[in-house]
C-alpha cells in the first residue's frame, strides 16, 4: 500500500513539475513583433499594448530612425510588421527592391509641412532662398505638389509622379537641396527653409500646427499605414492589431495627444 501511496505521488509530482514547465514556457506564436518610427508610430503601439496582452498578444515594437530597414526587416522575416510609412513609399520600395508587402490597415496621416529657423512667414523668403526637401523618390512628388500648392513654383500639371524637372516655374528662383528625410530638422540652421515629414519634426519638438509655415491639409492622401509580407495578412496576431489599431480608444488618443498634427484615418 506505501508503495502505491509514493507511486501515486512520484506521479503527482512528474505531473505538477510538467505542468509548471508548460505555464512558464513562452508561446513564441502569440509574440508579434512590430518595426516603427519612434514619433508617433511607437508611441501609438505602446498604447495598444496593454490591450493586445489581454487578448493574448505579446507585442513587441522594435524602433527604427530610418525608412529603408523597417521593410527590408519584414520582407526578410526578421520582424512581423511595420508602421512607419505611406503607400506611395512602400509601393515605390516593393518596385524598386522586389519586395512583397502588402497595407493590412490605415491608420493616420502625418501632414508634411515646411519650416525654418530664419523666417516667420514665407513672404520673407528671399530670391535664391536655399530649400531642403527629402531625397526620397516617393516623397518628391508629395512635396512638389505643396509647393506648387503654397505658390512657390508652378508644376507642368499636377497628374503623375514628378521630379524637380517638372517645375514649369521657380519665380524666387529657389535652390533645391536634396537630403536624407531624418536629417532635415537638423538642416534648419543652414537652409532657408525645409520640408520635414511630420514624425521627424515631432521627433525635433517642432510643432507642426505651430511652427510650419504651410502645412498638407486634413485631407491629404498620403495615409500611414500598418504592412506585412503579403500572404500573412489574415494571421490573427496581426488582426488582433489591425482591431484595437482602429478603435475607437486610439482615435481618441491620436486626437487628444497630438492635437491634430496626427490625424486618424478612420
Amino acid at each position: 500500500m506505501m508503495k502505491i501511496k509514493r507511486w501515486i505521488a512520484a506521479g503527482l509530482v512528474a505531473l505538477v513539475a510538467a505542468f509548471g514547465v508548460g505555464c512558464g514556457k513562452k508561446d513564441e506564436s502569440a509574440v508579434l513583433t512590430v518595426g516603427a518610427s519612434p514619433i508617433p508610430h511607437e508611441e501609438i503601439l505602446k498604447f495598444v499594448q496593454p490591450e493586445l496582452e489581454k487578448q493574448g498578444v505579446e507585442l513587441k515594437i522594435q524602433a527604427f530612425q530610418d525608412y529603408v530597414l523597417p521593410n527590408k526587416s519584414v520582407e526578410e522575416g526578421q520582424i512581423d510588421a511595420n508602421f512607419f510609412q505611406h503607400i506611395p513609399w512602400m509601393e515605390a520600395t516593393n518596385k524598386e527592391k522586389g519586395y512583397h508587402l502588402v497595407k493590412v490597415a490605415g491608420v493616420h496621416i502625418e501632414p508634411m509641412g515646411a519650416y525654418s529657423n530664419k523666417i516667420k512667414n514665407i513672404s520673407e523668403l528671399k530670391n535664391g532662398a536655399t530649400v531642403a526637401l527629402p531625397n526620397a523618390t516617393s516623397e518628391i512628388t508629395r512635396v512638389l505638389l505643396l509647393l506648387d500648392q503654397n505658390n512657390l513654383i508652378k508644376l507642368d500639371n499636377r497628374q503623375g509622379d514628378k521630379t524637380l524637372k517638372n517645375i514649369k516655374e521657380n519665380p524666387k528662383n529657389l535652390q533645391f537641396k536634396l537630403l536624407e528625410a531624418a536629417t532635415l530638422p537638423r538642416m534648419l540652421d543652414q537652409v532657408d527653409f525645409a520640408v520635414i515629414n511630420t514624425n521627424y519634426a515631432l521627433q525635433a519638438k517642432l510643432n507642426p500646427l505651430k511652427d510650419a509655415l504651410f502645412i498638407e491639409g486634413k485631407d491629404s492622401p498620403y495615409v500611414n499605414v500598418l504592412a506585412v509580407k503579403k500572404g500573412n495578412e489574415n494571421d490573427p496576431r496581426v488582426q488582433k492589431l489591425v482591431k484595437v489599431l482602429t478603435s475607437q480608444k486610439v482615435k481618441d488618443f491620436i486626437l487628444k495627444k497630438y492635437n491634430g498634427s496626427v490625424v486618424p484615418a478612420f
